[in-house]
């Protein structure tokens, strides 16, 4: 039942219309979320593959805002200077260029998903990833890295920076946009294997959902079976001692998974 109504959920998510401003998925992650969607327990929920913007506010205000703001340049591939500073030209308020990386959250079916997600895009070079659950349950794996960029440059239309400067803050930006690149490749590969890994993995324990994924890292996981005891001689004695009991798991979700998740309040 848990399965089938996430499966409806997705359909209908990756059906609906894109509410974004470019109204479609970006071209270099087409592939990636390809890849993480046909996995039965992953939905994508948002995405950004990295972009450069240059907004222009209201003078006055000291907080970057998306709604009433005017977006006089955006590019998810290297910048020129020529670019910024034509774009430029048309601020008449206060100027903010940023960098914003790569950036996807993710619904996850199981905790198992979560944790090889999360598992997999900390490996990739995305540390600042997490994972959250919501008061109903909903579990989503966010994404994302600290490497942005936010540097100020007009205000009330007056470029405050000097010509050497933007040149200087292109290259920085453009060395972090072919960072992010490396990452997002990075993260598509070994999501991929890791995916391919679970699946045989699964396939191999005769079970539909993979299991201490995080633990072997979507490895396939050695077999459950156990050496067998050597029968006790007939009349010998049963040792007393506490020392010499086997306390064997319990097999739930580990203590100290649970207290990393962050709990939506």
């Amino acid at each position: 039942m848990e399965e089938a109504c996430f499966g409806r959920r997705k359909e209908q998510r990756l059906l609906a219309r894109d509410g974004s401003r470019k109204g479609g998925v970006d071209a270099a992650i087409v592939a990636l979320l390809r890849i993480l969607n046909a996995a039965p327990g992953l939905c994508s929920t948002s995405s950004c593959a990295g972009r450069l913007v240059l907004r222009d506010q209201e003078t006055g205000g000291h907080v970057v805002q998306k709604q009433g703001c005017r977006w006089l340049l955006v590019t998810h591939e290297e910048l020129q200077l020529g670019d910024l500073v034509e774009g430029l030209r048309g601020a008449t308020g206060d100027s903010v260029f940023k960098f914003e990386p790569f950036v996807l959250h993710v619904h996850c079916l199981r905790l198992e998903e979560a944790q090889l997600l999360h598992m997999v895009a900390v490996e990739s070079g995305f540390r600042n990833s997490g994972i959250t659950v919501g008061k109903k349950g909903k579990i989503i794996v966010a994404v994302r890295s600290t490497h942005a960029l936010e540097v100020p440059l007009c205000q009330a239309g007056r470029l405050m920076v000097p010509h050497d400067y933007l040149a200087f803050l292109v290259a920085i930006a453009n060395g972090k946009m072919a960072e992010n690149r490396e990452r997002v490749a990075r993260f598509q590969e070994k999501l991929r294997q890791a995916l391919e890994n679970a699946a045989g993995a699964a396939m191999a324990d005769g079970t539909e959902r993979p299991r201490d994924l995080a633990e072997t890292g979507g490895r396939r996981r050695r077999s459950r079976s156990r050496p067998q005891r050597p029968r006790r001689p007939t009349g010998a004695s049963r040792s007393t001692d506490s020392r010499s009991r086997v306390h064997e798991p319990d097999g739930g979700v580990d203590d100290a998974i649970v207290q990393d998740l962050r709990v939506l309040l």
